[in-house]
């Protein structure tokens, strides 16, 4: 789901960026805070940060007394993608195990549909395996599916979340 935050950052701008006209200030300021957003990529409470909408607000600046760089306070609305239990969602299967597949779902790489949660679907071995149901609908690699979201894991470490679908109820599956 997609949610509409707004945040309040702080921007630390180096010393040598900083210039006496505003707009080259100003635009180092987003430069480096569209920088800082990328990089922070997700958090556990917020999920993925997708786009940044609209700038509020240019607190003014404080330098910092060791590195004389400057700390500006910065308001800013985004955009975030966050998985939440009981959510229908729609993702390409990314792999084949014999146990189950791998559906990435938008920023959400890691949706693990398990073959205990695909009712009448069977795995086939091969050089390119697939899950085959009774009425001969297939699940392989590349497939479009509509699952529904079980539960969700924040993996601190690589800063992403990893969720486990199903494909058990009223119009899930392949699509």
């Amino acid at each position: 789901m997609f949610l509409k935050v707004q945040l309040h950052w702080n921007v630390i701008i180096p010393p040598d960026n900083l210039d006496a006209k505003g707009l080259m200030l100003q635009r180092s300021i987003i430069v480096r805070l569209l920088e800082e957003f990328a990089n922070k990529k997700a958090t556990k409470d917020l999920g993925y940060f997708t786009a940044l909408t609209t700038l509020e607000k240019i607190g003014e600046g404080k330098v910092r007394q060791n590195s004389g760089d400057v700390l500006f306070p910065v308001d800013f609305t985004c955009i975030t993608f966050k998985l939440f239990r009981g959510e229908i969602i729609q993702g390409e299967v990314d792999k084949i195990l014999k146990h189950g597949v791998i559906v990435k779902c938008g920023p959400v790489e890691s949706c693990y549909l398990s073959h205990q949660k695909m009712s009448g679907y069977q795995y086939v071995p091969g050089e390119n395996p697939v899950f085959m149901s009774d009425k001969l609908a297939k699940i392989d690699k590349g497939v479009s599916l509509r699952v529904m979201v079980l539960g969700t894991k924040w993996m601190e470490a690589e800063r992403k979340f990893m969720a486990l679908v199903s494909i058990d109820g009223d119009f899930l599956g392949p699509v």
